[in-house]
């Protein structure tokens, strides 16, 4: 069994209003063995799709590519949006050597409700996938659980929307699917992505994201 130390703190410029909201990145991220795909920095894993989503969202042109210049784009964009990133563990045990939730065992939380506080202008949580087992909505579930600070279901329909009061403010939380392939069998078995996909036949799990997540980023 290793231990799975998250390599980044988070990442909150001045003036976010929205918080990025994950577990772990790969492990080959803790253990300094990226490939020349990967960006040194929060979710650069060239397996990730959150920043390929983002580069056609808003038309960045990003570079992916390990190298400080790909780093320097994804800060600037942050700044500009207000987004900040906060995944909510802080390390996990592991007994294989891989990225899966499912895998950890002692999580350490992050005490993402502390930091809620520490930045009085975030209103919006972007969970990076949902309620399933060492998801980040089940842990937030046991943040507030533990907190005794109710969760209000606003919207049950994928991405579910919920809100919480913290620090004496309502915060909003969108739960997207996860922005990996080991949703891509969860993506496929839902109604609307069979529906779209029947319509054309070149569209694909991306673009299903790109769709849910332009509803949630662009509106927010």
């Amino acid at each position: 069994m290793w231990f799975h130390e998250h390599p980044y703190p988070p990442y909150i410029p001045k003036n976010t209003t929205r918080l990025i909201v994950g577990t772990l990145p790969p492990p080959r991220f803790s253990t300094g063995a990226l490939n020349d795909q990967d960006v040194d920095f929060c979710y650069g894993s060239s397996n990730g799709m959150l920043w390929e989503i983002w580069d056609r969202l808003y038309n960045l042109n990003l570079v992916f590519e390990n190298t400080n210049h790909a780093i320097e784009q994804r800060k600037a964009f942050l700044k500009r949006e207000r987004f900040g990133i906060c995944d909510i563990v802080g390390g996990a045990y592991r007994d294989k050597i891989d990225a899966s939730d499912l895998g950890m065992q002692d999580v350490q939380l992050r005490d993402v409700l502390s930091i809620l506080e520490q930045h009085p202008k975030v209103d919006t949580l972007i969970l990076t996938g949902g309620n399933s087992k060492n998801g980040p909505e089940y842990f937030l579930r046991k943040l507030l659980k533990k907190a005794t600070i109710p969760l209000e279901c606003t919207d049950d329909q994928v991405p579910r929307k919920h809100q919480f009061v913290c620090a004496g403010r309502t915060i909003t939380a969108h739960s997207l699917t996860a922005p990996s392939g080991t949703a891509n069998r969860t993506i496929g078995s839902m109604p609307a992505y069979k529906e779209a996909k029947m319509r054309d036949p070149k569209y694909n799990t991306l673009d299903f994201r790109v769709e849910q997540y332009g509803r949630v980023f662009l509106s927010t």
